[in-house]
């Protein structure tokens, strides 16, 4: 084997890392919404701001970062693209370094802008999450992080509505009309993978989904389809007990492209259900900060 052979991929990992610190270190904390402090001295974002608007873990950005031999996932790579607002252009370049796919070829832009994601926790205590035509979930407000399961203790790849529905027990015990769910959710992924059917990411989420579940794969072989609409949505939510909501969604763009989900309360005990998980999520947020 050729020196170069050897030293390619070493030289691959250095110019990702390069890349990645260049855009993180032109971006102010402004732009996605943080405060910069009084003793920042880092220029631009530091490495553990990326990892968090990201969905990351610290270490793991580091490692990239540091041109570590570690593989980076697809989803990862979609992640950090959207941190650091990376254009058209520099998304193409990102995922070439990186020798993967890009799971959202010709994506026009990031969708989970610094405003949106205002938007989001300005919508605080109602639960509030942004998600693809493909059910991935990009950004969520703290409400919805804590609705249906811990969102935040799973990795990015795993923040996928229908693959909770699936899979997650948690998420599952929370909504009280899964085989419906289950239907309704294949239906319209079937509906709009029409036009994707050539895309890696949607072929590799049926076939996880196919291997993962057996009820997936007893509904899929229907080739039912569903249009998109909202409706009235009960969660048995593990914090605070049974919660009524009216399920809504806001394109933020052309459809059938990212949404803006919300859970509009339907009562009073649900209006002040989401204001009592909103503050449980509030206490362990300061409890983890004290303990850091």
């Amino acid at each position: 084997m050729s020196i170069a052979a050897t030293t390619a991929p070493d030289v691959r990992r250095r110019e990702l890392a390069a890349f990645l610190r260049s855009r993180r270190e032109r971006i102010t904390p402004e732009q996605v919404g943080l405060v910069r402090g009084r003793r920042r001295r880092t220029p631009g974002l530091r490495r553990e701001e990326v990892a968090q608007l990201s969905a990351v873990g610290v270490t793991w950005y580091t490692w990239i970062e540091q041109a570590r031999d570690i593989q980076v996932s697809p989803q990862v790579l979609d992640a950090l693209a959207g941190a650091l607002l990376l254009d058209p252009t520099e998304r193409a370049h990102l995922f070439a370094l990186a020798g993967q796919p890009d799971p959202r070829p010709g994506t026009p832009g990031q969708a989970v802008t610094p405003a949106v994601r205002a938007l989001l926790d300005q919508l605080e205590p109602v639960p509030a999450a942004v998600q693809n035509s493909r059910f991935d979930l990009l950004a969520h407000n703290r409400t919805f992080g804590r609705l249906f399961c811990d969102l935040d203790a799973l990795p990015p790849e795993e923040r996928n509505t229908l693959w909770l529905a699936c899979v997650n027990e948690e998420f599952r015990a929370a909504v009280t009309d899964l085989p419906e769910l289950l239907v309704l959710l294949a239906g319209k992924l079937r509906a709009q993978m029409a036009e994707h059917l050539a895309e890696p990411a949607w072929k590799r989420l049926v076939r996880r989904l196919e291997a993962a579940s057996p009820e997936f794969r007893e509904i899929w072989a229907r080739h039912d389809v569903i249009a998109p609409g909202g409706r009235t949505k009960v969660v048995r939510n593990a914090l605070v007990g049974p919660l009524r909501f009216e399920h809504t969604n806001l394109w933020l763009g052309p459809a059938p492209g990212p949404v803006l989900v919300s859970y509009v309360p339907l009562d009073e005990e649900t209006r002040a259900g989401c204001a009592r998980l909103l503050e449980l999520v509030a206490a362990e947020d300061r409890t983890r900060g004290l303990a850091a």
